[in-house]
């Protein structure tokens, strides 16, 4: 930096508003600064934008009012120089800076609760008070009838026990633990375990554009020569591709026009190809590597170039002169390649290239290509004119001073590259899924606004009646006007970290469950305040990912749409094992208040019970808890972060399930004390009955409409094993002394445990008819 006219070196913290900052290559920016000289500067303004392309730099003035990522004549702390020189006065530094102003942000962001933990609260309270009332009223009832207190009080305790689904912490614990062990096979590291089931019940996606739903790599897309159109297929840096000029595809190889293209685009690049952790890469500027990519699928590499035609002189591209010449020899014949802005390009081109040679260029192709630049840019890409000249007339030794006056005029003219940074070729298919899941997907981007149309165009995101909002026009919307636009909005560009937060607290005004992601500072804000916040895994700043919930470890926007299925199918396996849960506790309950009420025995004893909900109930319970996620998931909406989990119709459902467990249990014990027989065998016969059902009957509960044969027996073979190991405890129950004694039943015979269980498949038959009785038009969801 410079003080007192001369150039220091101080500490960063020492830098105060005043200063001048001396800017090179590789330097990291110290503070928010007005630049006052500059030559060649560039700067990577990705921790604040989140745009991977360098932003070239000005020392010209610009509006106030103008969008941080237009702002040419500032650097700002926390970017890197990646090119050129420059020097800049210090406005602003610590927390008054950009970046200051975003560490604010993140400070004032709040997450809330996750809809489960909402839900399951609502949950727990309503089954405390309704087991204190349903347990105060069998006590009360059962001292009325003159039963013994303390064979009461056991009963009662026992019944509170067993009405208490005490099993679900450990349900909810193992199928969100599963979930997490699933997703990190889809490519999403969990960092709170809870945002797995909100990921699944997300209504809109806010996401990033570049590196997520596109490559967040440069790529040639497109070229056109004097008679062709080419589209170039492969993605980001990967060299493997080919050229298609409609359907046909086209070697450039036989196709000289296309061969001395991608040639000079090779010739004229100071970028190189490289691997990094086995993906390739680009060492130099991003859109010269997008050159070298496509010549690479063309069979052209730059290390043959140096090898043929060995570099004499450089004339490097420059703001105001829009163009780059690179000067090499051939058998000491020197020819210049040239590539830049296509309308100073054109200006300089007297010839043109085509298959039958070089002719003169004409007015009728100057228009042709001027207009084929305008449909190119019209579709958001970055557009290049790439031109050659023989130079037998004038002599050069390597690294001499040159003209460029002289030897970039009389150019032929070789065609035109459009460059892009292209969408994944898996996102356009993720953005469909979310539609038909009922999931919003919103484009968030600090890119210019006829890109982030484009990309929101082709992807999908931008369907009928959508609107594409820059920040500017956001700015001069108030929260109460944007809560009631942001609906109609798919697209916003121009954004800063301010609005990101502003967007995603808009859909938390309305109720919806959000999620956002991101991978740079600007985004670090939004991702805590959205109800589960998302990042980057490759891309991703540490600021970003210590505020997210879940780091996607690929940048794919397909791993968060495969990571809202692991979701859906997390909280539908916690819905349905609450919903066994309950509908057996119900059971057990209906069963002892209706012989409190009848003036009959207890038919269970508190051991009895304890039995069923600790391992009868339980264990089924934890194995429902891994059950597979129902393949058509993505196929119906997002539940709604205001519905209750007890719903109108889970109520019947639980109520219809109990009164048929527990007419099957009073049933049997009904039918043995009518024939004569001990009550001590009437228990054991419910006992069994109620045991046998609530076994089989998870093997229903995997489904509310498909049947056991159509989700297939042994899909969940952590059930089958589990409902067969437990089977085989109630029998050793039976035929072990010990436990005949601890359960106070008596030997039975074969007939008789054929008995029992043939009255324990009766609910399972009942539900499972009542799955095929109801038309597919009747059907409602039981669960939110």
């Amino acid at each position: 930096m410079v003080r007192c006219g001369h150039s220091v070196v101080v500490a960063a913290t020492e830098i105060v508003p005043g200063d001048i900052l001396l800017l090179e290559g590789g330097d990291l920016v110290a503070a928010d600064a007005r630049l006052i000289r500059t030559s060649v500067l560039c700067i990577n303004e990705a921790p604040l934008t989140g745009e991977s392309q360098a932003v070239d730099k000005f020392t010209d003035s610009v509006a106030l009012a103008t969008p941080l990522a237009d702002r040419k004549n500032m650097v700002f702390l926390g970017t890197s120089v990646t090119a050129g020189t420059g020097r800049a006065l210090v406005v602003n530094t610590g927390m008054e800076t950009e970046l200051g102003h975003i560490a604010k942000l993140l400070e004032t962001a709040e997450s809330g609760a996750t809809p489960l933990k909402r839900r399951l609260d609502r949950v727990a309270r309503l089954l405390l008070w309704a087991c204190f009332g349903i347990v105060a009223l069998i006590f009360s009832l059962g001292l009325l009838r003159g039963i013994a207190p303390f064979e009461l009080f056991l009963s009662a305790v026992s019944l509170a026990v067993a009405a208490i689904p005490e099993g679900l912490p450990a349900v909810v614990t193992v199928a969100l633990a599963l979930g997490v062990q699933r997703m990190v096979q889809r490519n999403a590291l969990v960092r709170h375990m809870a945002s797995v089931e909100t990921l699944g019940c997300a209504e809109v996606i806010c996401t990033d554009k570049t590196g997520t739903l596109t490559m967040g790599e440069m790529t040639a897309r497109k070229l056109i020569t004097s008679e062709s159109l080419y589209r170039i297929t492969g993605e980001g840096y990967a060299t493997e591709g080919a050229f298609f000029s409609g359907n046909v595809e086209n070697l450039p190889s036989k196709s000289p026009e296309l061969f001395a293209l991608l040639y000079a685009s090779a010739a004229c690049n100071d970028a190189e190809l490289s691997l990094l952790d086995d993906r390739p890469a680009v060492v130099g500027d991003p859109t010269e590597g997008a050159l070298l990519v496509a010549a690479a699928k063309g069979g052209i590499t730059r290390a043959a170039i140096e090898t043929e035609m060995p570099r004499l002189a450089v004339v490097p591209f420059d703001s105001d002169r829009k163009r780059m010449t690179i000067i090499r020899s051939q058998e000491s014949h020197p020819r210049a390649f040239v590539k830049g802005a296509p309308e100073v390009i054109l200006s300089r081109c007297s010839l043109i290239r085509t298959d039958q040679g070089v002719r003169e260029l004409t007015e009728n192709d100057r228009s042709r290509m001027l207009q084929a630049n305008a449909l190119l840019a019209h579709d958001a890409l970055r557009v290049l004119a790439v031109a050659e000249r023989s130079l037998d007339n004038f002599s050069f030794e390597a690294g001499m001073a040159v003209n460029d006056t002289e030897i970039e005029q009389e150019l032929t003219l070789l065609g035109l590259v459009g460059l892009q940074d292209p969408p994944r070729g898996e996102a356009k298919e993720a953005v469909v899924k979310c539609k038909r899941a009922g999931i919003k997907t919103v484009m968030i981007t600090g890119d210019h606004p006829d890109t982030a149309w484009a990309i929101g165009h082709e992807l999908g995101i931008l369907g009928k009646g959508d609107e594409v909002l820059v920040g500017a026009e956001l700015d001069r919307l108030d929260d109460e006007a944007l809560k009631e636009r942001v609906a109609q909005i798919s697209v916003y560009a121009r954004v800063t970290a301010e609005h990101k937060l502003r967007i995603v607290r808009a859909w938390k005004a309305r109720g919806t469950v959000v999620a956002m992601t991101g991978d740079g500072v600007n985004d670090a804000p939004a991702l805590k305040e959205a109800s589960i916040g998302i990042a980057m895994g490759i891309t991703g700043t540490e600021v970003t990912k210590e505020a997210a919930d879940i780091i996607i470890t690929d940048d794919n926007f397909a791993s968060i749409v495969a990571a809202v299925e692991e979701g859906r199918g997390i909280y539908d396996n916690i819905a349905k094992t609450l919903a066994y849960l309950l509908a057996g506790n119900t059971g057990e309950l209906i069963v002892m208040l209706s012989a409190i009420l009848l003036g009959w025995p207890l038919p269970l004893l508190p051991l009895h019970l304890l039995w069923i909900n600790l391992v009868t109930d339980g264990l089924p319970a934890l194995a429902l808890a891994t059950d597979p996620v129902d393949p058509g998931v993505l196929n119906r909406p997002p539940r709604r972060s205001q519905d209750a989990l007890f719903n109108r119709d889970f109520i019947k459902l639980t109520l219809f399930t109990g009164l048929l467990t527990a007419g099957v249990t009073l049933g049997v014990f009904a039918y043995e004390r009518y024939i004569g027989n001990s009550l001590e065998l009437a228990r054991d016969a419910a006992f069994t009955a109620l045991v046998i059902a609530e076994l089989l009957r998870a093997f229903g509960a995997r489904s509310e409409q498909r049947t056991i044969w159509q989700i297939g027996l042994f899909s969940n073979m952590r059930l089958f094993l589990i409902v067969a190991v437990s089977f085989g405890l109630q029998f050793a129950i039976h035929h072990v002394p010990m436990l005949q004694t601890l359960f106070q039943i008596e030997p039975v015979s074969l007939n008789q445990c054929v008995t029992w269980i043939g009255a324990g498949f009766i609910p399972l038959i009942v539900l499972e008819l009542r799955k095929v009785i109801r038309r597919p038009g009747q059907r409602r969801r039981v669960r939110p």
